[in-house]
């Protein structure tokens, strides 16, 4: 595994543990399907949540939530869809992003984007 990877593996930990200290259940890690991969698949109470994790070394051109542009956007709607369809759930459910880069340790955005 490259450096890069480890980063990222060690964002989406410590996402895991900031969102289950505000009572969010883990559900899967690194769902994938053909066109997308979803970092994180919580519940928050009768919610599904698709979680996007970012990290960023550095704070330039916005930082890790700014990272999430529109073609990632879609990436994520097409594999949630997917996970929706292969595990048959109806309830509600919403795409929060997690970010850290050196001016943000751990900002976590609720509902962060609508479809």
């Amino acid at each position: 595994m490259g450096k890069t990877q480890e980063l990222g593996q060690d964002a989406e930990g410590r996402a895991v543990s900031l969102l289950t200290g505000h009572g969010l259940t883990l559900v899967a890690r690194n769902y994938r399907c053909r066109g997308g991969e979803i970092d994180l698949v919580m519940r928050d109470g009768g919610h599904l949540v698709f979680v996007e994790v970012r990290y960023r070394s550095h704070a330039k051109f916005g930082g890790a939530l700014a990272s999430v542009d529109a073609r990632k956007r879609q990436r994520l709607v097409h594999a949630a869809q997917h996970y929706l369809v292969r595990y048959g759930w109806r309830g509600p459910c919403r795409f929060d992003v997690v970010g850290f880069d050196p001016r943000h340790e751990g900002q976590w955005i609720r509902d962060a984007f609508a479809v």
